[in-house]
Protein backbone atom coordinates (compact mmCIF):
# COMPACT_ATOMS: atom_id res chain seq x y z
CA UNK A 1 0.00 0.00 0.00
CA UNK A 2 2.79 2.52 0.73
CA UNK A 3 3.94 2.05 -2.76
CA UNK A 4 0.07 2.94 -4.17
CA UNK A 5 0.10 6.07 -1.67
CA UNK A 6 4.09 7.28 -2.51
CA UNK A 7 2.91 6.98 -6.46
CA UNK A 8 -0.17 8.73 -6.03
CA UNK A 9 1.80 11.76 -4.68
CA UNK A 10 0.20 11.46 -1.04
CA UNK A 11 2.12 11.99 1.76
CA UNK A 12 0.28 9.47 4.62
CA UNK A 13 -2.35 6.65 4.95
CA UNK A 14 -4.95 8.86 6.50
CA UNK A 15 -5.13 10.85 3.08
CA UNK A 16 -5.44 8.68 0.97
CA UNK A 17 -7.83 7.02 3.04
CA UNK A 18 -10.14 10.75 2.85
CA UNK A 19 -9.55 9.86 -1.13
CA UNK A 20 -11.62 6.89 -0.95
CA UNK A 21 -14.66 8.34 1.62
CA UNK A 22 -15.10 11.28 -0.91
CA UNK A 23 -16.35 8.08 -2.69
CA UNK A 24 -13.63 8.76 -5.99
CA UNK A 25 -14.57 5.62 -7.68
CA UNK A 26 -11.66 4.76 -9.61
CA UNK A 27 -9.57 4.61 -6.10
CA UNK A 28 -12.34 2.82 -4.35
CA UNK A 29 -11.85 0.31 -7.46
CA UNK A 30 -8.18 0.47 -7.30
CA UNK A 31 -8.35 -0.15 -3.51
CA UNK A 32 -10.54 -3.51 -3.99
CA UNK A 33 -8.48 -4.75 -6.54
CA UNK A 34 -5.41 -4.79 -4.31
CA UNK A 35 -7.13 -5.89 -1.43
CA UNK A 36 -9.16 -8.97 -2.55
CA UNK A 37 -7.52 -12.52 -2.41
CA UNK A 38 -8.10 -14.59 -5.21
CA UNK A 39 -7.07 -17.62 -4.98
CA UNK A 40 -8.80 -20.27 -6.83
CA UNK A 41 -8.78 -23.22 -9.55
CA UNK A 42 -10.67 -25.20 -11.58
CA UNK A 43 -13.22 -28.25 -9.39
CA UNK A 44 -12.25 -26.65 -6.17
CA UNK A 45 -14.56 -28.40 -3.53
CA UNK A 46 -15.46 -30.81 -6.12
CA UNK A 47 -18.20 -32.62 -3.99
CA UNK A 48 -20.05 -29.65 -4.64
CA UNK A 49 -19.98 -30.43 -8.86
CA UNK A 50 -20.49 -33.91 -7.94
CA UNK A 51 -23.85 -33.12 -6.26
CA UNK A 52 -24.81 -30.57 -8.90
CA UNK A 53 -24.60 -33.42 -11.67
CA UNK A 54 -25.57 -36.23 -9.77
CA UNK A 55 -28.88 -34.78 -7.44
CA UNK A 56 -29.75 -31.79 -8.85
CA UNK A 57 -29.02 -31.67 -12.45
CA UNK A 58 -31.19 -35.22 -13.03
CA UNK A 59 -34.02 -34.05 -10.65
CA UNK A 60 -34.24 -30.76 -12.97
CA UNK A 61 -33.93 -32.70 -16.34
CA UNK A 62 -37.32 -34.79 -14.79
CA UNK A 63 -39.01 -32.25 -13.16
CA UNK A 64 -38.38 -28.94 -14.51
CA UNK A 65 -40.91 -27.93 -17.63
CA UNK A 66 -39.45 -25.17 -18.64
CA UNK A 67 -36.01 -26.42 -19.01
CA UNK A 68 -34.52 -23.09 -17.73
CA UNK A 69 -31.76 -23.16 -15.73
CA UNK A 70 -30.47 -19.97 -13.75
CA UNK A 71 -27.26 -20.42 -11.72
CA UNK A 72 -24.90 -17.73 -9.94
CA UNK A 73 -21.50 -17.76 -9.28
CA UNK A 74 -21.10 -14.80 -6.70
CA UNK A 75 -17.38 -14.27 -5.63
CA UNK A 76 -16.22 -15.75 -9.14
CA UNK A 77 -12.87 -14.72 -8.70
CA UNK A 78 -10.94 -15.26 -12.08
CA UNK A 79 -13.77 -17.34 -13.72
CA UNK A 80 -12.64 -20.70 -12.81
CA UNK A 81 -15.72 -21.40 -10.60
CA UNK A 82 -18.45 -20.47 -13.13
CA UNK A 83 -16.53 -22.18 -16.42
CA UNK A 84 -16.32 -25.74 -14.51
CA UNK A 85 -20.12 -25.06 -13.66
CA UNK A 86 -20.70 -24.76 -17.36
CA UNK A 87 -18.12 -27.63 -18.00
CA UNK A 88 -20.13 -29.91 -16.13
CA UNK A 89 -23.59 -28.48 -17.82
CA UNK A 90 -22.11 -29.29 -20.63
CA UNK A 91 -21.22 -32.54 -20.25
CA UNK A 92 -24.47 -33.55 -18.30
CA UNK A 93 -27.31 -32.15 -21.02
CA UNK A 94 -24.91 -33.52 -23.79
CA UNK A 95 -26.98 -33.76 -26.58
CA UNK A 96 -29.65 -32.36 -24.66
CA UNK A 97 -28.11 -28.87 -24.81
CA UNK A 98 -30.46 -27.10 -27.45
CA UNK A 99 -33.43 -28.29 -25.57
CA UNK A 100 -32.16 -26.06 -22.44
CA UNK A 101 -31.83 -22.49 -21.77
CA UNK A 102 -29.22 -22.57 -19.47
CA UNK A 103 -27.62 -19.27 -18.15
CA UNK A 104 -24.58 -18.80 -15.42
CA UNK A 105 -24.32 -15.02 -13.89
CA UNK A 106 -20.77 -14.58 -12.32
CA UNK A 107 -20.23 -11.65 -11.07
CA UNK A 108 -17.55 -10.28 -8.43
CA UNK A 109 -16.33 -6.95 -6.77
CA UNK A 110 -13.34 -6.80 -8.63
CA UNK A 111 -12.76 -6.06 -12.44
CA UNK A 112 -9.25 -7.06 -12.20
CA UNK A 113 -10.23 -10.60 -11.42
CA UNK A 114 -13.16 -9.97 -14.50
CA UNK A 115 -10.88 -9.19 -17.00
CA UNK A 116 -8.43 -12.20 -16.62
CA UNK A 117 -12.19 -14.60 -16.17
CA UNK A 118 -13.31 -13.25 -19.80
CA UNK A 119 -9.81 -13.86 -21.25
CA UNK A 120 -10.34 -17.78 -19.72
CA UNK A 121 -6.71 -18.47 -20.30
CA UNK A 122 -5.41 -20.57 -17.42
CA UNK A 123 -2.06 -22.42 -16.35
CA UNK A 124 -1.54 -26.18 -16.54
CA UNK A 125 -1.32 -25.96 -12.45
CA UNK A 126 -4.94 -24.30 -12.59
CA UNK A 127 -7.16 -26.59 -14.23
CA UNK A 128 -5.07 -29.45 -12.57
CA UNK A 129 -7.65 -31.24 -10.72
CA UNK A 130 -10.33 -31.11 -13.45
CA UNK A 131 -11.07 -34.68 -15.49
CA UNK A 132 -8.46 -35.23 -18.43
CA UNK A 133 -12.14 -35.20 -20.68
CA UNK A 134 -12.86 -31.53 -19.71
CA UNK A 135 -9.04 -30.65 -20.69
CA UNK A 136 -9.43 -32.42 -24.04
CA UNK A 137 -13.18 -30.94 -24.49
CA UNK A 138 -13.06 -27.40 -23.57
CA UNK A 139 -9.93 -26.20 -23.70
CA UNK A 140 -7.35 -24.87 -26.80
CA UNK A 141 -3.54 -24.92 -25.92
CA UNK A 142 -1.87 -21.51 -26.46
CA UNK A 143 1.80 -20.65 -27.80
CA UNK A 144 2.87 -20.35 -24.32
CA UNK A 145 1.92 -23.66 -22.85
CA UNK A 146 -1.34 -22.47 -21.22
CA UNK A 147 -5.13 -23.47 -21.59
CA UNK A 148 -8.06 -20.89 -23.24
CA UNK A 149 -11.77 -21.97 -22.87
CA UNK A 150 -13.58 -22.58 -25.62
CA UNK A 151 -15.47 -20.02 -27.31
CA UNK A 152 -19.23 -22.13 -26.78
CA UNK A 153 -18.26 -22.67 -22.88
CA UNK A 154 -17.60 -18.94 -22.27
CA UNK A 155 -20.90 -17.64 -24.15
CA UNK A 156 -23.11 -19.50 -21.47
CA UNK A 157 -21.72 -17.06 -18.69
CA UNK A 158 -22.32 -13.10 -18.03
CA UNK A 159 -19.71 -11.75 -16.28
CA UNK A 160 -20.53 -8.69 -14.27
CA UNK A 161 -19.17 -6.27 -11.28
CA UNK A 162 -21.35 -7.04 -8.76
CA UNK A 163 -20.82 -5.87 -4.36
CA UNK A 164 -22.71 -8.13 -2.43
CA UNK A 165 -23.68 -5.37 0.19
CA UNK A 166 -25.63 -3.80 -3.05
CA UNK A 167 -29.47 -5.03 -3.24
CA UNK A 168 -29.78 -8.10 -4.84
CA UNK A 169 -32.57 -7.95 -8.07
CA UNK A 170 -33.20 -11.20 -9.53
CA UNK A 171 -35.83 -10.86 -12.17
CA UNK A 172 -35.17 -14.61 -12.62
CA UNK A 173 -34.45 -16.76 -9.41
CA UNK A 174 -31.63 -18.67 -9.00
CA UNK A 175 -31.43 -22.84 -9.09
CA UNK A 176 -28.17 -23.05 -7.60
CA UNK A 177 -26.35 -19.85 -6.19
CA UNK A 178 -22.80 -21.02 -5.71
CA UNK A 179 -20.44 -18.87 -2.73
CA UNK A 180 -17.76 -20.11 -1.74
CA UNK A 181 -15.12 -18.85 0.39
CA UNK A 182 -16.17 -15.19 0.04
CA UNK A 183 -18.61 -14.67 3.41
CA UNK A 184 -15.15 -15.81 5.54
CA UNK A 185 -14.14 -12.23 4.90
CA UNK A 186 -17.61 -10.81 6.60
CA UNK A 187 -18.54 -10.00 10.10
CA UNK A 188 -21.32 -12.86 11.49
CA UNK A 189 -24.09 -9.86 10.91
CA UNK A 190 -22.96 -9.07 7.61
CA UNK A 191 -23.33 -12.59 6.46
CA UNK A 192 -26.21 -13.95 7.57
CA UNK A 193 -27.61 -10.49 5.84
CA UNK A 194 -25.78 -11.96 2.33
CA UNK A 195 -27.31 -15.26 3.04
CA UNK A 196 -30.91 -13.84 3.33
CA UNK A 197 -30.65 -11.65 0.43
CA UNK A 198 -29.51 -14.92 -1.51
CA UNK A 199 -32.35 -16.83 -0.15
CA UNK A 200 -35.11 -13.91 -1.42
CA UNK A 201 -33.52 -14.26 -4.58
CA UNK A 202 -33.16 -18.15 -4.67
CA UNK A 203 -36.11 -20.56 -6.59
CA UNK A 204 -38.38 -22.71 -4.29
CA UNK A 205 -36.38 -26.06 -4.09
CA UNK A 206 -33.33 -24.53 -5.31
CA UNK A 207 -29.76 -24.49 -3.66
CA UNK A 208 -26.78 -22.27 -1.85
CA UNK A 209 -23.63 -23.61 -2.06
CA UNK A 210 -21.20 -22.58 0.40
CA UNK A 211 -17.19 -23.09 0.73
CA UNK A 212 -16.12 -25.72 3.63
CA UNK A 213 -14.30 -23.03 5.86
CA UNK A 214 -18.12 -21.22 6.15
CA UNK A 215 -21.38 -22.15 8.13
CA UNK A 216 -24.59 -21.05 8.28
CA UNK A 217 -26.66 -20.47 11.80
CA UNK A 218 -29.82 -22.67 11.44
CA UNK A 219 -31.75 -20.29 13.44
CA UNK A 220 -30.68 -17.21 11.35
CA UNK A 221 -31.62 -18.54 7.63
CA UNK A 222 -34.57 -20.72 6.48
CA UNK A 223 -32.54 -22.54 4.13
CA UNK A 224 -32.50 -26.14 5.07
CA UNK A 225 -29.21 -27.82 5.94
CA UNK A 226 -28.54 -30.69 3.29
CA UNK A 227 -24.84 -31.74 3.41
CA UNK A 228 -21.91 -29.72 4.83
CA UNK A 229 -21.53 -26.58 3.12
CA UNK A 230 -25.11 -27.13 0.65
CA UNK A 231 -28.27 -25.86 1.58
CA UNK A 232 -32.04 -25.65 -0.11
CA UNK A 233 -34.44 -23.06 0.30
CA UNK A 234 -37.82 -25.38 0.57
Amino acid sequence: MSNLIEKKGMSSFSEYLDSIKRNNKDEITMLINKLTTNYTYFYREENHFKYLRDVILPHEEKNNKTKVLNIWSAGCSSGEEPYTLAMVLDDYFKFMKDKWKIQIYATDISENVLSKARDGIYSVESIKNLPESYKKRYFTKTKDGKYQVLPEIKKQITFKVFNLMDPVVARNKYDVIFCRNVMIYFNAETKINIVNKFYDATKAGGYLMIGHAETIQRGKSKYLYVNPAIYKKE
